[in-house]
């Protein structure tokens, strides 16, 4: 089943975080992002402030059906976007699902 066809599922803490090689083999499914340390990342572009704020705000609702939530740096009209797994210190699938699901959130916004 591929990522975008997954729901993240709520994490108890007691999972191990993915090994390198599952990261690698997970970020292969959602081109464009890109791994560093625990954490994976991806750099979005908008034509303006509004374009930037309103995938924000898409990236929000995504995040509360999924109940998985990353961290979101805002630079005008750029978006940066991380996901790692607090509870467990590292990175889960669900890092991976909601990646995929961005994504296809992009693709309904005005990126540059």
């Amino acid at each position: 089943m591929q990522l975008i066809e997954q729901k993240c599922r709520p994490c108890s803490g007691q999972t191990p975080p993915l090994t390198n090689k599952e990261a690698q083999d997970f970020l292969r499914e959602i081109p464009g992002w890109t791994l560093k340390d625990s954490v994976i990342e991806r750099v979005f572009q908008f034509k303006d402030f509004k374009g930037a704020m309103r995938f924000v705000n898409q990236v929000a609702l995504t995040a509360e059906e999924e109940g998985h939530h990353p961290d979101i740096h805002i630079y005008y009209n750029k978006v940066r976007l991380e996901l790692t797994t607090h509870k467990i210190k590292g990175l889960s699938e669900n890092d991976f699902i909601l990646a995929a699901k961005i994504d296809v959130l992009i693709n309904t916004t005005a990126a540059v």
